[in-house]
């Protein structure tokens, strides 16, 4: 087994950095004899570089190097009827259709969002600040504005707040607020601490309501702006990305703007036309997309 030890560095690191896991998880497929290196199964923290011939479950997989310790984040604005996964068997759109390309790097999905679900995707280039927040250990806030069909009523949203038994585990709401509306245009704005899947719709399900409209406004201390499309992404600054690192424990790194013809292509990209499944008019603006502060329930 030969490792160039100039750009080495320790597999769970390498591998969680280049979005393949956690650092816990990559132990774990270790201890399971799920990796291999060169040929032969890993080691716990086993030095490896970018030449090393690395596979999980015999699937290649691409260990790039550091890039001196570059960040990058963009957030996304996604439109309803456009997919999560990098590539679809069904041939839908996905959110990394529009991403401005990389070279020596990806961008890696902070979280998910179904296909009915529209608003704020965090995209990452570290993969060690992406799955710390994504992971519920460290409690980063995730804010929807929401149309719901149906009565709610005082005792609605305190249940909701105090929390309900679903298929797969406990859940609640930590923040709800009551954004006005009648009938079928009544809007709320919620808060989860976790991104299990449809959460937010199983908590309103849950109470025999029915969710019309979903959009996700806010992820941890990133606020969607009202002036970013559907379909469109912006890079965030140093201070926002450092805001992100500090609220999971990490240190704060460069972040490395895109050149200019990365730059280029992300805007022709951005200027394909959205042919997204499902609603029509997904262009029009919600009446109540707005993160929102003032609070009704709140511990």
């Amino acid at each position: 087994m030969t490792t160039d030890t100039t750009q080495s560095e320790r597999i769970q690191k390498a591998l969680s950095r280049a979005g393949v896991g956690s650092r816990r998880q990559i132990e774990k497929w270790i201890a399971e004899q799920r990796i291999t290196v060169n040929g032969v199964l890993a080691e716990l923290g086993q030095r490896i570089s970018p030449k090393d011939d690395v596979k999980l479950d015999g699937r290649q997989v691409k260990v790039l190097p550091e890039q001196a310790g570059l960040r990058r984040v963009l957030m996304y604005n996604k439109p309803e009827g456009v997919v999560c996964s990098r590539h679809d068997p069904e041939g839908r759109p996905t959110v990394f259709d529009r991403l401005p390309p990389l070279k020596g790097e990806r961008w890696i999905a902070i979280g998910r969002l179904d296909i009915n679900t529209s608003g704020l995707l965090l995209f990452a280039t570290d993969g060690e600040l992406a799955n710390r927040l994504m992971h519920p250990s460290h409690q980063v806030e995730r804010e929807y504005a929401v149309r719901v069909m149906g009565e709610v009523t005082q005792e609605t949203t305190t249940q909701l707040f105090n929390g309900v038994e679903l298929e797969d585990g406990f859940a609640r709401f930590t923040d709800i607020v009551d954004s006005g509306g009648e009938g079928i245009n009544h809007w709320f704005h919620v808060v989860i601490m976790e991104g299990r899947n449809r959460e937010v719709r199983r908590l309103w399900e849950s109470q025999g309501l029915q969710v019309s409209r979903l959009k996700r406004v806010r992820y941890g201390s990133v606020i969607m702006p009202s002036n970013l499309r559907l379909g469109r992404w912006e890079s965030l600054d140093q201070q926002a990305v450092d805001k992100l690192a500090d609220a999971v424990g990490l240190s704060p790194k460069p972040v490395a703007p895109l050149n200019p013809k990365q730059q280029e292509q992300g805007k022709r990209l951005q200027r394909k036309r959205l042919k997204p499944e499902g609603r029509p008019n997904t262009n029009k603006k919600d009446t109540k997309p707005k993160a929102k502060h003032k609070t009704a329930h709140k511990r």
